[in-house]
């Protein structure tokens, strides 16, 4: 999405600044004009999203034809391969017990996996400043400030997270530095502005103890200069850069965020679940627009329960603080596989989930050193 931007109200981006240093005292800007309605009591505030219309949510759907979709059946010999592709990529993992073993039950089920993401933009205003350069200053004098909500910047794609920080137009005001109160130097802390310090050597005694001979770090004087400052005494003030003046302006922050609500479908099956939560899945279904609605009415109940509730949490989360931009929701079917085999006199099992076969070993016979049991 690309929103044009004004001549008159362009904004200056500020993205790949510094931070700022810590905001200057109040009352230096407590008589700026008709800013009041941005910023009041001095410090951030955010700023809430105009109200939009909910468009109408869509018509029932019909998940017949959906569920007649299924991941392909594990049969031995990719059980198999799975385990042996699993082995091969681990160092401490002995190849003959995958190569050996006997797959005596595989027991499989399907889940279904629901997600919901909703990528919202919020704003929030604060003042800050930098070195006045004598650069153009956009003040009051050029016009009124827009509100933050009416300031258009080009959004980023949807469902990447980005911020960025914007110079509000017409907010802009010179002011004195008030770090070094204009002078665009101040007394160096480490020497008090004599540029000299006492020798670390010999403690300012010009001879170390118990010698008769000067001290050669401070070739007999007591005093070295002082290493802060270089001996000028004073410093360039960080603040201001050195030159004496700020421009101060109303800084507005652009935060898109990515919210997002996961639920897997009840197993039976013994895998953990972060795990399955992260696994690669056959898409069954994809709805996106600005808003969604709830489905209620698919085969697995629990899949409609937990749409319901995603929604209504992230409503709840964002709705007063965030304009909603898009939202996805998707289902995705999942298969997990227990596979149960015999080696040398024991029963052992592992799983395997995933459309691309990834392996959760629960105890291996040939592990030789502790290492990682999940790919």
């Amino acid at each position: 999405m690309d929103r044009d931007l004004s001549d008159e109200d362009s904004v200056a981006d500020l993205s790949f600044e510094a931070e700022s240093p810590p905001a200057p005292p109040a009352e230096l800007l407590d008589r700026l004009p008709s800013y009041d309605w941005l910023l009041q009591g001095g410090g951030r505030q955010i700023f809430f999203p105009p109200l939009e219309a909910p468009g109408r949510p869509l018509d029932q759907r019909c998940w017949s034809s959906f569920m007649d979709l299924r991941v392909p059946t594990v049969t031995e010999e990719v059980a198999r391969e799975a385990l042996l592709s699993f082995v091969s990529s681990k160092c401490c993992y002995g190849s003959a017990a995958a190569g050996d073993l006997v797959i005596q039950e595989l027991k499989q089920q399907t889940l279904c996996r629901y997600r919901l993401e909703t990528f919202s933009e919020s704003r929030i205003s604060e003042w800050t400043f930098q070195p006045f350069t004598n650069q153009s200053v956009d003040g009051p004098q050029r016009g009124t400030s827009p509100r933050l909500w009416d300031i258009r910047v080009q959004v980023p794609p949807m469902f990447h997270e980005d911020t960025r920080k914007f110079q509000v137009p017409h907010s802009s005001v010179v002011k004195e530095c008030h770090k070094c109160h204009g002078r665009g130097r101040y007394k160096c802390s480490g020497c008090h502005g004599a540029g000299m310090v006492r020798c670390s050597s010999c403690s300012g005694a010009k001879r170390k103890a118990k010698q008769s001979r000067r001290c050669q770090m401070c070739s007999g004087s007591g005093r070295r200069r002082c290493s802060t400052c270089s001996g000028r005494g004073n410093k360039t003030c960080a603040t201001c850069k050195g030159e004496k003046k700020l421009l101060h302006f109303i800084q507005l922050v652009i935060m898109w965020k990515n919210s997002l609500f996961e639920f897997v479908s009840e197993h039976r099956l013994n895998c953990p679940g972060e795990l399955l939560a992260k696994a690669k899945g056959e898409s069954l279904f994809k709805d996106e627009n600005t808003t969604v609605y709830p489905i209620v009415d698919f085969p697995l109940r629990e899949i409609s329960l937990a749409s319901q509730r995603g929604i209504a949490e992230h409503s709840a989360a964002l709705a007063s603080r965030a304009r909603v931009l898009q939202q996805r929701q998707t289902i995705e079917l999942i298969p997990l596989t227990e596979v149960h085999y015999w080696y040398q006199g024991q029963t052992y099992v592992y799983y395997i989930y995933g459309t691309d076969h990834r392996v959760y070993v629960v105890d291996y016979p040939e592990r030789y050193c502790c290492g990682c049991t999940i790919i």
